[in-house]
């Protein structure tokens, strides 16, 4: 193989991962033009048709599904080995992609980056907020989180966070006159404000567990948000109830904001866990990072 096959073929990987040549140039610091002719003699030299194009959409060809799923642990591997090179600089270093909730983020990652990153200058890291049950490996992230009963079992899985709870709120004005709900089930009859979550399709069903039983309950209201940053300003401002992190709302249900609601209903789970594919190589850079975002219980 000539060294601009790999080029080339990098240069289809990209194009069918970003579904957009002009997404792909921008990525590739190269123009449309020339990255659409590189596809075209790629798909020449191959003798096959590898992206479907119409003036709206780009998607791989089956053809070019499976010269995909070819190429993506192969440069993955190449990846990960350039990475691991770092070791034998004075000072760790690397480029690191991490999906998570923006709830994560905030409470997790940053406070725990954000000292790091200054220790060490060398050690770039993208933390890219996300709802998805994103697949680390075929979108290229070195590294999710998650909370601990949703990781993959072919992962790597380290605690980042103690466990985790969500808890029914609704503030006073709503509550007031409004009969106050014993069950889960008599949400149903209350506003509540919906999260639409991208992996599911829809909207989150809140879960419930008491004495060994299970419910889910699909709320209805006026308000439905991607973020709950949102829920919990429009949860403050009386448009119905919510399902939050305990967290979040600690403050505002010490002060009198709001109130909570069948809180024997909602016990703990298993807090965020950051994971990873098992195969990957721990360069030093990326191991600091897992050591600095590991959670160590009190007293431990």
């Amino acid at each position: 193989m000539r060294r601009e096959d790999l080029g080339d073929l990098m240069a289809f990987q990209t194009v069918a991962e970003e579904r957009s040549f002009t997404r792909a140039a921008a990525r590739l610091g190269t123009s449309q033009s020339s990255l659409s002719l590189i596809v075209r003699r790629l798909e020449e030299r191959l003798g096959v048709r590898l992206l479907t194009r119409t003036t709206r959409s780009l998607a791989p060809t089956e053809a070019g599904e499976r010269l995909l799923a070819a190429l993506a642990p192969a440069f993955g591997s190449i990846e990960q080995e350039l990475e691991a090179l770092g070791q034998y600089r004075e000072r760790p270093a690397g480029n690191f992609r991490i999906t998570a909730t923006q709830h994560a983020i905030d409470t997790v990652l940053w406070p725990s980056l954000s000292t790091v990153l200054r220790r060490y200058p060398d050690i770039k890291v993208e933390l890219f907020s996300d709802l998805a049950l994103t697949d680390i490996v075929a979108e290229r992230f070195d590294a999710g989180v998650r909370f601990g009963e949703q990781v993959e079992k072919d992962m790597v899985a380290v605690r980042i966070a103690p466990d985790a709870r969500l808890v029914v709120v609704g503030a006073p004005a709503y509550l007031a006159g409004r009969p106050t709900p014993l069950t889960p089930r008599e949400l149903t009859q209350h506003d509540c404000i919906n999260t639409r979550l991208p992996t599911y399709g829809g909207f989150y069903a809140w879960e419930f567990e008491k004495d060994g039983q299970e419910i889910r309950v699909r709320v209805d209201g006026q308000l439905v948000f991607n973020d709950i940053r949102q829920v919990l300003s429009a949860t403050l401002d009386g448009y119905g109830l919510a399902f939050l992190f305990e967290d979040m709302v600690r403050d505002h249900l010490a002060d009198g904001r709001l109130v909570q609601l069948l809180d024997d209903w909602t016990p703990p789970f298993a807090g965020y866990h950051l994971y990873y594919p098992s195969r990957r190589h721990a360069s030093p850079a990326f191991s600091l990072l897992v050591e600095a975002l590991r959670y160590h219980a009190p007293g431990s």
